[in-house]
């Protein structure tokens, strides 16, 4: 596949994965409007070049969430050629978009596991974690969907 088909089809997932699936019907107060709290949490872990995350998404409501997408951004650079989970797409060799599937209010979405490499064997790497789309719904806490995590390549989980 070319490098600008592969382009084209990464903007073309890109815009589907923010844009959701369906045609925006909400499900329950989950509308356009509606309240939600979105929170991630989970852990990240670096081991000679290995990078393992662990991250599930909750609402702590009130209103339930059809569909949200969790962006995670790396500040070393990801080798190439990695699959990902079906519910995640790459946006760059530097981050990673995911769905998290419906979110109802006072519930969580199943985890998101991901094993990746990096492109070099790095010391250190900081991740950012938020949510870049929530099905229209406010979120008034945004505090709990935002995390900068330092990941030291000790092989220890660093918590967020």
């Amino acid at each position: 596949m070319s490098a600008m088909r592969k382009v084209l089809l990464g903007v073309t997932l890109t815009a589907a994965l923010v844009a959701g699936t369906g045609t925006g019907a909400a499900v329950g107060a989950g509308a356009a409007g509606g309240e939600a709290d979105l929170a991630h949490h989970g852990h990240v872990s670096l081991w000679d070049g290995e990078l393992g995350v662990w991250l599930v998404s909750e609402n702590h409501g009130p209103s339930d969430v059809h569909q949200a997408t969790v962006r995670l951004a790396f500040s070393a650079p990801m080798a190439g050629g990695q699959e990902l989970p079906a519910a995640c797409l790459w946006s760059s060799d530097r981050v990673i978009s995911c769905r998290t599937g419906e979110l109802r209010a006072a519930g969580a979405a199943d985890e998101i596991a991901l094993s990746l490499r990096t492109a070099g064997r790095p010391e250190e790497l900081t991740v950012d974690i938020r949510t870049v789309w929530r099905d229209g719904a406010a979120d008034r806490n945004p505090r709990n969907d935002r995390h900068h995590v330092l990941v030291l390549a000790t092989g220890d989980p660093y918590v967020f």
